[in-house]
């Protein structure tokens, strides 16, 4: 096959999936907010099965909602007919995935919600399949062709079944109100995890503050900020209010008998902070649009911490 034929063939199936994800999107209704409203209300677990292609979807669904702050859990069909349907409690909900909706395997586990009176949200492509019949709310998938027309193996139904399953998790996580904050819980590690960390986890707390007065003498001020090595150094009023900044560039500007001035003469007045509270990530960006490499960390107007960006470098925020 040549290059050519390679591209083209690979638009044919991003634009079949893209079609069919088109429709998917033009269906839903009222339906999919009982699938909504019955997780959030769920006192239990997801439940999330399927066989095949459609169990590795639902696993991926699971993984999905429980990193939003939704319990979830996958069981296989066929394990569950021999005695994982035991670990489906009676408060959970059962989000089964089958594209033909008829596949034997699901059969105990359909049975099983049904006696115990456990919802079961069916997804499916066929309406008046066992699945579509036993479902308690039914999300119909658009009978999409799938991208491998002759052999017909599962891509556009696998990518319909995965999409849904996003747009499940997502309106759940804005009804929930799941935060940034809540999200870091769930994901301490690699990068995403740091950039979720919070900036009061990476700065330097007040020990290590370089301060002085307004009225201080400048040879004193570049003391300072000499001796606690951020390149800047924080101005504060009488109150203990950060009331202004002084960073190389104030120094250059002020090379002009510049010891003979004080740090409230030379200093940058109202300078960009920013709160504990805030993310990591958040930091980074306020650093990158404004140019700076070093933000005090203010409470009240009153600084309880500096945050570098070797600090975020470190944390491997960057």
């Amino acid at each position: 096959m040549s290059a050519f034929d390679a591209v083209a063939l690979g638009r044919r199936v991003l634009n079949t999936e893209a079609d069919a994800l088109r429709a998917l999107s033009a269906s839903l209704d009222e339906t999919f907010v009982q699938a909504v409203e019955t997780m959030f209300n769920a006192k239990g677990r997801i439940v999330c099965t399927g066989m095949g292609k459609s169990g590795h979807v639902a696993r991926k669904i699971a993984a999905t909602l429980a990193s939003t702050g939704a319990p979830a859990m996958f069981v296989h069909p066929a394990e569950a007919s021999h005695g994982d349907l035991g670990m489906i409690g009676p408060d959970d909900v059962v989000l089964a995935l089958s594209k033909s909706g008829a596949g034997r395997e699901l059969a105990d586990t359909l049975a099983y919600a049904k006696r115990f009176s456990i919802p079961l949200i069916a997804m499916t492509a066929v309406a008046d399949s066992p699945l579509g019949r036993a479902g308690d709310i039914l999300l119909l998938l658009p009978d999409a062709p799938e991208a491998t027309a002759e052999v017909n193996a599962p891509t556009t139904s696998t990518t319909l079944q995965i999409a849904l399953g996003d747009a499940l998790a997502v309106a759940l996580l804005e009804r929930r109100g799941f935060t940034a904050s809540d999200f870091r819980v769930f994901h301490p590690g690699g990068k995403l995890g740091a950039m979720l960390r919070t900036v009061g986890d990476l700065m330097h707390d007040k020990a290590e503050l370089p301060l002085v007065a307004a009225e201080a003498a400048m040879p004193d001020a570049l003391l300072v900020m000499s001796e606690k090595r951020f390149g800047a150094v924080g101005v504060v009023d009488d109150q203990g209010r950060l009331s202004g900044l002084i960073t190389d560039g104030d120094l250059r500007r002020h090379m002009d008998g510049l010891l003979t001035h004080t740090a409230g003469e030379v200093m940058t007045r109202a300078p960009l902070t920013i709160a504990p509270q805030a993310l990591a990530g958040e930091a980074l960006k306020l650093m990158n649009e404004r140019r700076v490499t070093v933000l005090f960390v203010v409470e009240d107007a009153r600084p309880v911490g500096i945050l570098h960006v070797h600090d975020l470098l470190r944390a491997g925020v960057i």
